[in-house]
């Protein structure tokens, strides 16, 4: 059963363990199920594997919607881009979804009944299935009589076709995908089984018709985003200054000795500014809370700990920046759950239903559970303080190179300006020739220029955009 069986984490470890050849130890109680599931976690991050929203209580509670996103993430990175990762790169496409319907448009462009322009409503009258299967068995079966069945038997049809001549099992219910909007990823991954089997000749006509398709049907790029536009793309953002979330963070990081030590000294306090919160609370609930945080806390603390040290070179710093601005967002979503087990066990022992002994066990647990938690968020601001103060000196002095060579060039524009005393024509071949050096330095000049379009901190406080704006000026003069 996907939902149960998949709990404890074994079998996925199993799973990754045959698709990376990594090998992980397994535990038997929830807490090992928790570690099981982490390290599954890890490990397809370690892949690039993207995970959205996905964490190891999520499947060890058994949550079908994020179980079935958790494998649809792992088919989608094994078997979909594995499938066509050879084809994008003789293509230069990044865009598997939309490889795999120029594919299909280009297998069915022969059958008037048939156009394809998604993997939703395109699929539900089962024709285009059974047109891909014709295009290359079309002595398997007759297409005029395909035509004549319902959605349902043509699916049918397809599925009992591909089985037999194709070996491919059916994945899919006719009843399942004869609906208004049949299930998008179960429709790519039938469909990526038929890619794997059959001749995967893709054409650059066939992708670009897919790119010129009306905007509502067109498939979006997977690193689809913002796009500069072409004037903001050809001059240097000297100025773009974004606030960096660290700021927030400063504010919002609340110690949580501070939350401990309300609880500890007047539990009833809270209650006060939270009116309700102080609900019933079982021992039970709380050491299963508690169990959850500490395994997330440890492996957020193995996450900081294999974080490499911060780089001299600017373009990793920038990625090391970004990397741990997600970890510092991750710590930011968890801080509530640590409060929560801390304001439940001092709810326990504010009832007053504990023995001594177990009401002792809570306090040391809270104090080991405060004090990780507060040694996990200094590192994290330390390290976030190392890498702003590495990238802003780093960038400061991409920033001078730029005034130093715009400055030199400048100069170089001026001397080959000068009018010659002498009306020579190898004077003005020769200065021809400077023209042309320089404008081969110009181009040379412009990746590094481009890279400053990416910078995270540009300037200070002090220096503010009057900084940037003489170097815009001098870039836009030359």
């Amino acid at each position: 059963d996907m939902f149960s069986d998949l709990r404890d984490g074994r079998k996925l470890l199993d799973l990754l363990e045959g698709l990376t050849g990594t090998t992980k130890e397994r535990g038997s109680t929830r807490v090992h199920s928790l570690n099981n599931v982490n390290k599954v976690l890890q490990v397809l991050h370690q892949n690039n594997v993207d995970l959205v929203n996905i964490g190891g209580t999520d499947i060890v509670d058994g949550n079908h919607k994020l179980t079935l996103g958790l494998i649809w993430s792992i088919i989608l990175h094994w078997q979909v881009k594995d499938v066509m990762k050879d084809i994008m790169s003789n293509l230069q496409q990044t865009n598997s979804e939309k490889i795999l319907l120029s594919w299909v448009r280009q297998c069915t462009r022969s059958y008037p009944e048939v156009n394809v322009l998604n993997f939703t409503t395109s699929w539900s009258d089962g024709l285009a299935l059974n047109g891909i299967l014709h295009h290359f068995r079309p002595n398997a079966f007759s297409w005029d009589q395909v035509v004549k069945l319902s959605p349902v038997e043509r699916l049918d049809h397809a599925f009992t076709v591909a089985k037999d001549q194709l070996a491919i099992e059916r994945l899919l219910d006719p009843e399942d995908v004869a609906v208004q909007l049949p299930d998008k990823k179960s429709i790519i991954m039938y469909i990526t089984s038929l890619f794997a089997v059959l001749p995967k000749d893709v054409s650059m006509e066939a992708i670009r018709e897919v790119e010129t398709l009306p905007r509502k049907y067109k498939v979006e790029a997977e690193d689809s985003g913002p796009r500069l536009s072409a004037q903001v793309k050809r001059t240097v953002q000297l100025s773009y200054t974004p606030i960096s979330i660290y700021a927030i963070f400063d504010l919002a990081w609340m110690p949580l000795q501070r939350f401990y030590l309300l609880f500890s000294t007047a539990p009833d306090r809270f209650d006060k500014l939270f009116p309700g919160s102080l609900l019933e609370v079982d021992l039970y609930s709380y050491q299963t809370t508690l169990e959850e945080v500490l395994t997330w806390l440890l492996s957020a603390e193995d996450a900081l700990h294999i974080q490499d040290e911060v780089s001299d070179d600017v373009e990793e710093v920038k990625e090391q920046f970004h990397t741990h601005e997600a970890f510092m967002m991750e710590l930011t979503a968890h801080q509530s759950s640590v409060g929560n087990v801390l304001q439940a066990g001092n709810q326990l022992i504010a009832q007053g239903n504990l023995t001594e002994e177990e009401e002792e066990e809570i306090r040391e647990q809270m104090s080991l559970l405060n004090s990780r938690w507060e040694n996990l968020r200094v590192a994290s601001m330390d390290r976030q303080a190392r890498l702003h103060e590495v990238l802003m000196d780093l960038q400061q002095q991409q920033l001078q190179q730029l005034s130093d060579w715009l400055t030199q060039t400048e100069e170089r524009i001026r001397r080959i300006e000068i009018e010659p005393a002498a009306k020579d024509l190898e004077i003005y071949k020769e200065m021809i020739e400077q023209h042309k050096e320089l404008q081969n330095d110009l181009e040379a000049e412009q990746v590094k220029v481009n890279s400053l379009t990416h910078m995270v901190v540009v300037v200070d406080e002090n220096s503010g955009e009057s900084a940037t704006a003489a170097l815009e000026e001098q870039l836009q003069v030359i």
